[in-house]
């Protein structure tokens, strides 16, 4: 998308939230400074930055705990000069006869990407500020642009550059990046990142949730360089209308932007010119009949976008994705998704958050031995090589943003913060054919003032940003009688491509004998999604089917509730479970069963199936 028109639409979205919501504080303590704009000094997104030259800025970097921010606020909490803070990475033992009182070459090392939570034993648990610092030498090239591009920062950052601030960003799920032209040396250029994963109640997600906090630098950071002008981004895809066409659009980033771009599909014979206009902004359209992407036949397509000095290669698969009445039509076929919810955490055992291509093909390989075709990528969005390795083994995703529980809905930075990483969500995965729901909440409290309109105005965005996708929410159960329930916001469901919900029937609410005589009944003629259910279990635990957190008792509960969904009939249209592998959550306390860990998982942390998982496997096998 052009920067300008990015631009403009998001001052349209602020000013839109600004008159339908009410105007309150940011929610922060008093002696906390007002932070207006979410995301300071950022630049837009670069495309298929893996196909790019750049120079990996992963490995061992030197990090300070900073528990009260003394290397940013003074003892007044007023912001201190940026030639006193610790973004000059000055050192006491080089210039003793001054007053320093920090040194990031004297200080212990973290390994990016990573959490700092499971690698040091006193941050287990800390919430706070922990300043990053990575030195490096590089040599720029004349007529070359520069760009900091960071795939992950949980939650808040501000980042530096050879004592400058490049700037500040809030989220931490989606990438970002700052351009740093002009701003290299070729000796020791000192990268700083001050990294603070505090809960506060204007967050999103705000102050409670059901998942580790994992703080840190958690994804990769690279330097990226492109030509002067240069394809920020593009997109590709059918026609939704008309799926005998390919239609896309190319953003060139640069000055003297007006020629011509071309894009080329050489399986498929395409040489496509592309006409790029005054803005940078060029749309193309072009009748072509590619094979269709599917979980039984991942298909994917190279794609070759070429601008004056600058081309890009990316993998790309073309498929349509619709709902007619209560079906899900995949290439104009019903589909049922067999999928399972999963979160962003390591299949090592050890914990923390997953970054990498190999965490994603464990978990996404368990999936599969699972007979899943779909997984929901809970509850925000995962790394870039989670979506690329689903979309290579055949696996369609629900896409997420940590809209959750309850969010401080009045607040318009609370929305700007949504909404943007809304579109860095979408703007980063646009391409990738897999996805086929952008979900925009989970289980948020119907009737909470500005709720509604805060989620209208994201499903709004998500359909003005993609509107060749499925946009959704995950919801909850409202009882019409004892025996009879359905989804508990008919609105949204009205306003949403979908209906999802969760239902946690036999754990959260009776037993699982409560599965034999209940019924459920949808009031519109859409498919329904159950995007959770299920129940703990500590692996190797066993006892009567009535004990809690027993293998036993999770295996009937599952049993009971596959029955009971059964007899929804052609409108289910799919099934997420909640959730593949146990995860760490600080809310589960009970010592000796779950110490720390969520266990509802249908594989432990180590990656023990229990009993549930095959319940669940032969279940799939049965649905076509």
């Amino acid at each position: 998308m052009n920067p300008l028109i990015r631009a403009m639409k998001r001052i349209f979205v602020f000013l839109f939230l600004s008159c339908s919501l009410l105007a309150l504080s940011c929610g922060r303590t008093p002696e906390e400074p007002e932070q207006v704009i979410i995301n300071e000094g950022t630049v837009p997104q670069i495309c298929s930055v893996g196909a790019r030259e750049k120079f990996s800025l992963d490995g061992a970097w030197n990090a300070l705990i900073d528990i009260y921010e003394t290397g940013y606020y003074s003892y007044r909490r007023t912001p201190i000069p940026v030639g006193s803070s610790w973004f000059m990475d000055r050192s006491y033992f080089t210039t003793p006869d001054q007053l320093i009182e920090y040194d990031f070459d004297a200080a212990p090392t973290l390994d990016v990407p990573g959490d700092w939570n499971t690698q040091r034993p006193e941050l287990y648990m800390y919430e706070g500020t922990v300043w990053y610092r990575r030195k490096f030498d590089f040599k720029p090239e004349e007529g070359k642009r520069y760009f900091i591009y960071f795939e992950g920062v949980n939650y808040e950052s501000v980042t530096g550059l050879n004592g400058e601030i490049l700037g500040r960003h809030e989220g931490g799920f989606t990438p970002f990046c700052f351009e740093v032209t002009g701003k290299l040396r070729e000796k020791d250029n000192s990268l700083i990142v001050k990294v603070d994963n505090r809960r506060r109640l204007e967050n999103v997600p705000t102050v409670n949730f059901d998942w580790w906090n994992y703080g840190g630098i958690t994804r990769s950071v690279h330097l990226v360089e492109t030509p002067s002008t240069f394809i920020r981004d593009f997109s590709i895809g059918l026609q939704k209308d008309n799926p005998e066409y390919m239609t896309g659009s190319i953003d060139i980033d640069g000055e003297n932007v007006r020629g011509t771009a071309v894009v080329s599909i050489p399986e498929l014979g395409l040489e496509i010119p592309v006409s790029i206009n005054e803005t940078g902004l060029g749309t193309f359209s072009v009748k072509a009949d590619p094979e269709r992407w599917s979980p039984g036949n991942p298909k994917l397509y190279t794609v070759h976008v070429t601008y004056g000095k600058d081309s890009l290669k990316d993998k790309v698969g073309f498929r349509t994705i619709e709902t007619k009445g209560h079906d899900i039509l995949l290439n104009g076929e019903r589909v049922f998704l067999k999928g399972i919810c999963i979160h962003e955490e390591k299949p090592s055992g050890k914990g923390g958050r997953a970054f990498s291509e190999e965490d994603a093909r464990t978990t996404l390989g368990w999936a599969k031995e699972l007979g899943c075709n779909f997984v929901r990528l809970a509850h925000y969005p995962h790394s870039e090589a989670m979506v690329r390795m689903a979309e290579e083994m055949g696996i369609m995703v629900w896409s997420e943003i940590p809209v959750y529980w309850t969010i401080d809905w009045t607040n318009p930075a609370t929305f700007r913060n949504a909404c943007a990483q809304l579109e860095d969500n979408i703007g980063r995965d646009h391409n990738r054919c897999n996805i086929i729901i952008w979900s925009v909440a989970n289980e948020t409290p119907v009737g909470a003032p500005g709720r509604k309109e805060f989620l209208y105005a994201l499903i709004d965005k998500a359909r003005e940003l993609d509107g060749t996708r499925l946009v959704g929410a995950a919801m909850e159960t409202a009882y019409i009688s004892d025996t009879l329930a359905t989804i508990n916001d008919a609105e949204l469901f009205e306003k949403a491509d979908i209906g999802s919900f969760n239902q946690y029937v036999g754990w959260y609410d009776g037993t699982p004998d409560k599965c034999d005589v209940l019924s459920w009944t949808f009031s519109l003629n859409k498919p329904v999604i159950i995007s959770e259910f299920g129940g703990g279990a500590k692996y190797g635990y066993h006892g009567p089917e009535t004990w809690r957190f027993t293998e036993e008792y999770q295996k009937l509960l599952y049993r009971k509730n596959l029955a009971m969904l059964d007899r929804i009939g052609p409108q289910l249209a799919g099934t997420t479970p909640w959730i593949l592998k146990d995860f760490r959550s600080p809310k589960r306390a009970l010592t000796g069963i779950q110490d720390d860990y969520n266990r509802k998982g249908l594989i432990s942390e180590k990656g023990e199936k229990k009993a549930a998982f095959y319940v669940v496997r032969d279940w799939y096998s049965t649905k076509q």
